[in-house]
């Protein structure tokens, strides 16, 4: 089953697989402002369809933050996949060591038509103090 993400005017297409097992709520200075719910995949799992406003806001090297440039809907981005090293509270987990891990692709499920988010279960992240 494809699930598709769009920004509100539709310029922006995302194709998701299905949704995530774990959805995040980030309370970094970013997506405390944005209001994004975040689902993660591995990049090859995701499709980008049409991105013909995309914009991208990069606060550091190794963050990518994607909005539609007409709209401004904050639809998805690029980052480490933080979660593989560090439990939700920020700790190092066990048997890892400080480092940037692989990339990860994150949507903003938000931008999911019809998605009501009270049925997922929202796991909130500590980005603001983490990292």
């Amino acid at each position: 089953m494809t699930i598709t993400a769009t920004c509100h005017c539709g310029a922006t297409r995302i194709e998701l697989p299905d949704l995530p097992a774990e959805v995040k709520q980030c309370n970094c200075t970013y997506c405390h402002r944005t209001g994004a719910v975040w689902g993660y995949y591995k990049p090859e799992d995701v499709r980008v369809v049409s991105a013909s406003h995309d914009a991208v806001y990069a606060p550091n090297v190794v963050n990518e933050h994607h909005f539609c440039a007409h709209c401004g809907g904050n639809t998805h981005g690029a980052s480490p996949d933080w979660a593989s090293m560090y439990n939700n509270d920020g700790t190092l987990k066990e048997g890892m060591s400080e480092g940037i891990p692989a990339q990860i692709f994150g949507v903003n499920l938000r931008m999911i038509d019809d998605l009501d988010l009270a049925t997922l279960d929202i796991v909130k992240i500590d980005g603001r103090n983490s990292w």
